[in-house]
C-alpha cells in the first residue's frame, strides 16, 4: 500500500491510496467462493452452485462489498501510519478501475485541531443551588389539578379561565379569512392560546351573542395577510364553559398510581419527580456554563467545518419542531445558527480534552442511574432500559452526556467558582 497525504486547508486533509489490484481481486475470489458454499438456489443441491452462477447474480453487489471493504481497512492503516484523527467519516472518490496493477483512491476528510494546554483555574464559574419546598410541591399539585379539570357549559358572560368556543370571520382590506364561510375555534381566556386583543374581544360574552369588532393583530402572527393590521372580526359565541377542578383527594391520587389514594405519599411522589426534574436542569446549567466559558476563553481554535455545518443543521431542526424531517433547512437560518454552533464545537473540543489529560472516565454507575430515571417516567421502566441496553447508540448518547456532566462538575470544581442560591422557580424557569 502506497501513501500520500495533502493539506488542502487547516484541517482539511486529502489522502491518495494505492493497493494492489491483485488484493481486490482475490477478495472477490473469496467471497464468490464463500457465497457459492452457502446460497441456496433453486435447482441446485446446497454447497453445490457453480461461482459462475454466483458471479452471474451477484457479482456486481459482492464487487462493491469488497471495495468498500478494503478502502476502509487501507484507509484506517493510513490514517494510523500518518498519525491524523479524522472527525468524521471521509469523502472517498475512486474510478475502482486498475491502472498498472494498482487501484487508488482520494479521501478527503478534516482532522482535529491542536488543541492547547487548558487552564480552567480562571474562569469564573457560578454554581447554583436549589431546593424543592413544600410550595413547590403545592403549585406543582395545583398545576396537576388544573391539567385534568373538566368544562361545564355555563349562561353567563365569558372570564378568565373559561373555555370560549366560537366561529369568526375577519377582514383586512380586500383580504378575508377564512375565504368563505367561517372559521371554528375554541380557547380558554388568560392562557395565552390567543394573543392579548382577541382574548380581551371575547371577555364578557355570552352564548348566542354576536359582534363585531376592531382588533389589532399582532406583528408576529402566523398569517403574513393579518400580520400587524388593524382586521374587522365578526364573531358568534357558541359556548361558554366554566372550569371544574377535581378536589385532592383519595379518588384523584389514584389517577396517578397511587393505589392507597393516600395524600401523603402522593406528596411524596410529587416531591420525588421535582427533585428529579431539578437535579437534571443544574446539571444542564454547569455544563452549559462550563461549555460557554471555555468556548469563550479559547476563540482561537479552529473548529472542523463538518461538525460546525452538523451542529448548526441540529439547533435549526430544535427551533423549527414543525419542520418535516426531509424538508431542507432555511439558508438564512443555518447562516445565523453558524456562531453559535461553532463555539459550541469548540467546547465540546475542549471537554473532552479536559477528560482525556485528567483522566476522567464515564461513571458507569451515573449512566445506570440516567437510564433508569428516564425509564422511570415511563409505564414499563424495565423494557425501556432494556431498550437503551440493546441499543449501542442510544447507550453511547447516555454516555456522552454522563461524561460532559462529570467533566464540568471537574471544571466547577477547579475553576474560580462562586455559590448562588436560587428557588426551585428560578432555576426551572429562568427569566
Amino acid at each position: 500500500m502506497q501513501v500520500s497525504l495533502e493539506t488542502v486547508s487547516k484541517l482539511g486533509r486529502k489522502l491518495t491510496v494505492r493497493f494492489p489490484a491483485e488484493q481486490y481481486e482475490s477478495r472477490v475470489r473469496e467471497r464468490l467462493n464463500e457465497m457459492s458454499r452457502s446460497a441456496r438456489l433453486k435447482g441446485f443441491r446446497p454447497g453445490k452452485v457453480p461461482v459462475k452462477v454466483i458471479e452471474q447474480r451477484y457479482g456486481a453487489q459482492i464487487r462493491g462489498e469488497a471495495m468498500s471493504d478494503l478502502v476502509g481497512s487501507t484507509f484506517r492503516e493510513a490514517v494510523q501510519q500518518e498519525k491524523l484523527q479524522p472527525v468524521a467519516m471521509p469523502d472517498i472518490d475512486t474510478d475502482g478501475a486498475a491502472h498498472d496493477g494498482e487501484i487508488a483512491y482520494t479521501a478527503t476528510f478534516e482532522v482535529m485541531p491542536e488543541l492547547p494546554a487548558i487552564d480552567v483555574s480562571g474562569l469564573q464559574i457560578e454554581r447554583v443551588t436549589a431546593q424543592v419546598s413544600d410550595a413547590d410541591i403545592d403549585a406543582m399539585i395545583e398545576t396537576l389539578r388544573q391539567q385534568r379539570r373538566n368544562f361545564e357549559a355555563v349562561e353567563r358572560a365569558a372570564e378568565a379561565g373559561d373555555m370560549v368556543i366560537f366561529d369568526y370571520a375577519t377582514v383586512a382590506g380586500d383580504y378575508r379569512y377564512p375565504g368563505e364561510g367561517r372559521e371554528r375555534a375554541g380557547s380558554v381566556l388568560g392562557s395565552g392560546t390567543l394573543f392579548a386583543a382577541f382574548d380581551e374581544a371575547l371577555r364578557g360574552r355570552k352564548p348566542g351573542e354576536e359582534f363585531d369588532a376592531a382588533i389589532a393583530f399582532p406583528i408576529e402572527f402566523r398569517n403574513p395577510q393579518l400580520a400587524g393590521k388593524l382586521a374587522q372580526v365578526h364573531a358568534h359565541i357558541e359556548k361558554v364553559q366554566a372550569p371544574s377542578v377535581p378536589e385532592l383527594d383519595a379518588t384523584f391520587v389514584k389517577g396517578f398510581g397511587i393505589d392507597d389514594g393516600d395524600i401523603a405519599s402522593f406528596r411524596k411522589e410529587v416531591r420525588a419527580n421535582l427533585e428529579r426534574e431539578l437535579a437534571g436542569m443544574l446539571s444542564m446549567r454547569v455544563r452549559n456554563e462550563v461549555a460557554s466559558k471555555l468556548g469563550s476563553a479559547y476563540p482561537e481554535i479552529e473548529a472542523p467545518r463538518v461538525l460546525v455545518d452538523a451542529e448548526a443543521q441540529r439547533l435549526v431542526r430544535v427551533s423549527m419542531p414543525n419542520l418535516a424531517t426531509d424538508a431542507p433547512l432555511p439558508l438564512e437560518a443555518l447562516s445565523t445558527a453558524q456562531p453559535v454552533a461553532r463555539q459550541r464545537v469548540i467546547a465540546g473540543l475542549l471537554m473532552r480534552e479536559v477528560a482525556r489529560v485528567n483522566s476522567l472516565r464515564v461513571d458507569n454507575q451515573r449512566v445506570a442511574a440516567s437510564i433508569a430515571t428516564t425509564a422511570s417516567t415511563y409505564e414499563e421502566p424495565e423494557k425501556v432500559i432494556e431498550l437503551y441496553n440493546s441499543d449501542p447508540q442510544m447507550m453511547d448518547a447516555v454516555r456522552t452526556s454522563v461524561l460532559e456532566e462529570q467533566v464540568a462538575e471537574w471544571v466547577a470544581q477547579h475553576a474560580a467558582a462562586t455559590d448562588r442560591q436560587l428557588s426551585f422557580d428560578e432555576v426551572m424557569h429562568p427569566r
